[in-house]
């Protein structure tokens, strides 16, 4: 990251992309050698946006919903809002709605994602992270993504849709945010997988607007917004949200974590001995590896932020990831300490954008965590074999984690099946 110049009334001018190959070398870096001269700086990539990596401008930023909007609109190009450069997504609710219609969205989101709910999910994120050890623990040896697939198959048979499924929701998903745009993966994702999966979505809401049953997306077609029935298209809309959050970026979070902790056995041992510090420290790997790196907003109006001048219609990033690592907010902030407390990461937003799958997020990573490590905790992962996300500017971590550890014994049958009396 240099600066270049100061332009059209711009402070400062510098090089800088979170989309680059070179941002993706080491993302932490990237956003330290520009947090720590300019907090708030404008690059030229993809037509011009602002970088907010400082933890105080983006926590201002993030709380001014005015100024700094989520709406879906045409600046920067058509396609998701929260992204630079844009996406072709559908429309998302609520995290395209600014206040005050975002709360009437979120009040509908807000039962099923609360941490009463996410307690009755906990029989089943436990079924699903025993299934998928039990399918690799007999063998030692495995690629450990396999195990981090459990978010995606839960976030999937949750929401009501075909389990068959879920490998392609989750494939296609995290090509959006991970895959290099232009690239086969990402051209198989947006040309193939997700017009056939929203043909499969939108089947499934007609079909439980019938005949509803025990899942989420029966939950949602029967609310109300403004005294009407919500729409198959708002539930979409709602429910390409949920998919999008829930197959990234928890795994995001695992595959980083399982990594880390193998190149720090130190800190792997304590947490086998020590399981009751897995709370904090989950909380320690959101701020140090910020699953969803940064989000966008849309200036709304002409304004001065931070001595810089802004103009309506420029694209804004705010960097949770640049956030946690601010000195200013954290001691030492590229160590990580599993004791850390308190821990005002940055890792799902600020404001009423707040990531609402915060709680089973949470809940997801420690089961998977608790029992990677208490099942094949003397994992070895063979480090020239890793494969990291080709394109980390939303999402970090790794496609492929070959490891070998001590062969165990399933705890699940076979060919066992969800119980029928689990429940969402």
């Amino acid at each position: 990251m240099t600066e270049t110049a100061e332009t059209q009334g711009r402070c400062p001018v510098v090089h800088f992309d979170h989309n680059s190959a070179e941002h993706s070398k080491d993302p932490a870096a990237s956003y330290r050698a520009l947090r720590e001269q300019y907090p708030v700086a404008w690059s030229e990539a993809h037509g011009g946006y602002w970088v907010l990596s400082g933890y105080q401008e983006v926590f201002e930023a993030s709380r001014d919903d005015a100024t700094f909007s989520s709406e879906r609109n045409s600046y920067g190009g058509e396609g998701l809002s929260v992204v630079i450069p844009k996406t072709p997504a559908p429309f998302h609710i609520p995290i395209e709605i600014d206040p005050p219609n975002f709360r009437k969205w979120r009040k509908i989101i807000n039962p099923i994602t609360a941490p009463a709910h996410v307690e009755r999910m906990e029989q089943i994120v436990e079924f699903f992270v025993t299934k998928f050890i039990d399918d690799i623990i007999e063998t030692g040896e495995a690629d450990m993504t396999s195990v981090i697939g459990v978010p995606a198959i839960i976030t999937v048979d949750w929401l009501g849709l075909p389990i068959e499924h879920w490998k392609r929701y989750a494939f296609a998903f995290h090509a959006l945010l991970v895959e290099v745009q232009g690239t086969e993966g990402f051209r198989k994702a947006v040309e193939e997988d997700l017009p056939f999966l929203e043909g499969v979505t939108r089947r499934i809401i007609a079909e439980r607007r019938a005949d509803p049953k025990d899942d989420i997306i029966s939950y949602l077609v029967q609310q109300e917004v403004d005294d009407r029935p919500v729409t198959d298209d708002e539930v979409f809309a709602m429910v390409d949200l949920l998919l999008s959050g829930g197959v990234g970026t928890t795994a995001s979070l695992v595959s980083n974590t399982v990594v880390w902790l193998y190149q720090h056995p130190e800190v792997r041992q304590d947490l086998v001995d020590h399981p009751e510090k897995m709370d904090r420290a989950i909380e320690e790997f959101l701020r140090y590896f910020s699953p969803t790196q940064a989000l966008a907003r849309t200036v709304t109006t002409d304004v001065e932020f931070q001595g810089c001048p802004m103009h309506k219609g420029d694209r804004v990033l705010l960097s949770w990831a640049s956030a946690n690592r601010d000195a200013s907010q954290f001691e030492n902030p590229d160590e990580v300490d599993i004791e850390r407390w308190p821990n005002r990461h940055t890792a799902f937003g600020i404001g009423i954008h707040r990531c609402a799958g915060s709680h089973l997020g949470r809940a997801m990573a420690k089961e998977m965590l608790t029992q990677i490590l208490t099942r094949m905790g003397d994992y070895v992962i063979d480090e020239s074999a890793l494969e990291p996300y080709p394109h980390q500017g939303t999402n970090t971590g790794w496609k492929s984690i070959p490891a070998t550890f001590t062969p165990g014994e399933r705890l699940l049958p076979a060919d066992a099946q969800k119980p029928a009396d689990i429940r969402y």
